[in-house]
């Protein structure tokens, strides 16, 4: 039983001495890509340091150098975005708090040319929690809170002026709508005004149309009387017959009347004769 103890432990160390063996193995070969890595990129040679420094993180995750190194390539080639991803990176894969205070620091940079201050903030302050007297962090940690109070107020005036400029807009749209129902209050004013002058203009036709009407009726007084003497005179078809009767015999009287004057004339006028006849 001791032995086959023995034989297990014996077969573990010697498998963990093997896997030690090679990720030290692996980590050299890392190291000697970023070295590489480094060559290239002081020769300028950006395209073959970065095909080094994939192949050295490929290689080990605990050479916290190719990615940090990476990173700064990416940064000083102003590829920010690709710059922060590696310096996350080494940032979370070191162990030492010198490594990690400078993947912190250098994410703070390009936080700072992002503009984006309140993260830059944020970064500095962990670098400093690695190395509290990294003088360079602590002036770029004051430099970024100076920077954000600076942003902030600047937000905040523009806040300001676009609140400003609402309150302008909806003043201004106030005095439109109560210009517009002003201006249709005078037209109503003025159309009520139009329809109480054609009202006057009637009543002033009328009132000369009834004035020539009573001038034309005073000029003609006694239409009325005329009238009413015609209503009180009888009409012919009106006499009775016993008028009509009394009309004829006046006229026959007349006329007898005037028949005796005439012959009464006729018997005057005639000669006598003489009784002797010659």
């Amino acid at each position: 039983m001791k032995t086959l103890v023995t034989l297990i432990l014996l077969v573990s160390t010697f498998s963990f001495a093997q896997e030690e063996k090679e990720q030290l193995q692996a980590l050299n070969e890392s190291k000697n890509l970023t070295w590489e890595g480094n060559k290239d990129l002081s020769e300028n040679n950006f395209i073959e340091a970065e095909v080094d420094y994939r192949k050295a993180i490929s290689k080990s995750d605990a050479n916290v150098a190719a990615p940090f190194n990476l990173g700064n390539a990416y940064y000083n080639n102003n590829t920010f975005s690709e710059a922060f991803g590696r310096f996350k990176e080494a940032g979370e894969t070191a162990t030492a708090k010198a490594d990690k205070h400078k993947a912190y620091h250098n994410m703070g940079n390009v936080f700072m040319k992002r503009k984006e201050y309140e993260k830059a903030v944020e970064a500095y302050k962990e670098a400093l929690r690695n190395n509290p007297t990294d003088e360079e962090t602590r002036y770029n940690l004051a430099l970024a809170k100076e920077m954000l109070k600076k942003q902030q107020d600047e937000q905040k005036n523009d806040q300001n002026e676009d609140n400003k400029e609402n309150e302008e807009n909806e003043d201004k749209k106030d005095q439109n709508e109560e210009k517009k129902e002003g201006d249709e209050g005078d037209q109503e004013k003025e159309d009520k005004k139009d329809e109480g002058d054609k009202g006057d203009q009637e009543k002033e036709e009328n009132k000369e149309g009834e004035g020539d009407e009573k001038e034309e009726q005073e000029k003609q007084p006694d239409k009325g009387d005329q009238e009413k003497e015609e209503k009180q005179q009888p009409r012919p078809n009106q006499l009775s017959k016993q008028q009509i009767q009394n009309l004829l015999e006046a006229m026959q009287n007349e006329e007898k009347k005037v028949q005796q004057k005439i012959d009464a004339q006729k018997v005057k006028g005639v000669k006598v004769k003489n009784e002797k006849d010659w």
